[in-house]
């Protein structure tokens, strides 16, 4: 299978970039996408090129590191999938495919395909800590969780952080991301003391990092690998609208 590229090459967040073409030749259907990629660098290498810069860890869809708009598309646009579990074979011989960067303001491009997703870390460092006690394990039956919240829980878990909510959605929100990691400890019961302030915290600094509001298009969960439901976001909300009344009166008092 031969395949031609255009890969965006970009040195820096500061420095311009544009598009640049690359013949990809002897590609294995039953190559993954950045086994693929790695070949193509192998070539430039050799030629003495630049090699493509692209983030890559686990390859199997767990860490979330991965990740470049394929046409357009974040992952590619198969249900489900992560770019290193994205393979060649639904891919045709000749095929012209289009490389770029997660595409938003608080994600700067540090060198071709590579993004800062550091906002993301930042935004759940501000949703502090679970407040429990320290030393040995508690036991397992100590703290009843009924079946459906912890399933709740488990599936907003299932989030990896990789940011193609934010770079499928038009407003570069990451309400999806956001949505899952608040679902995800203010389902449980051990996450109920911080509730109301993880999620005016979390929010707060979301929009300190300049994502975009959400409008509920949904192109996240149609982008997102977990298949995270726009659930998330309803119960976000839920919680953000509940924490900013109760913290009203504490506002109206310290104003009077």
């Amino acid at each position: 299978m031969k395949l031609t590229l255009h890969v965006w090459r970009q040195k820096n967040a500061a420095a311009p970039g544009r598009f640049v073409r690359y013949e990809a030749n002897e590609v294995d259907e039953h190559m993954s996408f950045l086994e693929m990629l790695d070949v193509v660098n192998e070539e430039l290498i050799l030629k003495g090129g630049e090699p493509i810069v692209f983030d890559h860890d686990c390859r199997e869809g767990i860490c979330g590191m991965c990740g470049c708009m394929v046409d357009g598309k974040a992952h590619g646009g198969h249900k489900g999938t992560t770019l290193c579990q994205l393979h060649m074979r639904h891919f045709k011989d000749g095929d012209e495919l289009w490389l770029e960067p997660w595409r938003a303001q608080a994600f700067p491009v540090i060198r071709d395909l590579v993004v800062d997703r550091a906002a993301f870390d930042r935004i759940v460092a501000a949703g502090g800590f679970i407040s429990v006690p320290s030393g040995s394990a508690p036991d397992g039956n100590a703290v009843l969780v009924p079946k459906p919240p912890a399933e709740r829980s488990m599936d907003a878990a299932a989030c990896i952080g990789c940011g193609a909510c934010v770079a499928a959605c038009p407003n570069a929100a990451a309400a999806l991301f956001l949505g899952a990691k608040i679902t995800h400890l203010g389902s449980l019961p051990q996450g109920q003391p911080e509730r109301m302030e993880r999620a005016l915290n979390m929010v707060a600094q979301a929009h300190r990092e300049i994502f975009g509001n959400c409008t509920n298009i949904g192109e996240c969960e149609a982008a997102c690998p977990k298949q995270i439901k726009l659930d998330v976001i309803a119960r976000m909300n839920r919680d953000f609208l509940k924490a900013s009344f109760m913290q009203r009166p504490e506002t109206e008092a310290l104003a009077g």
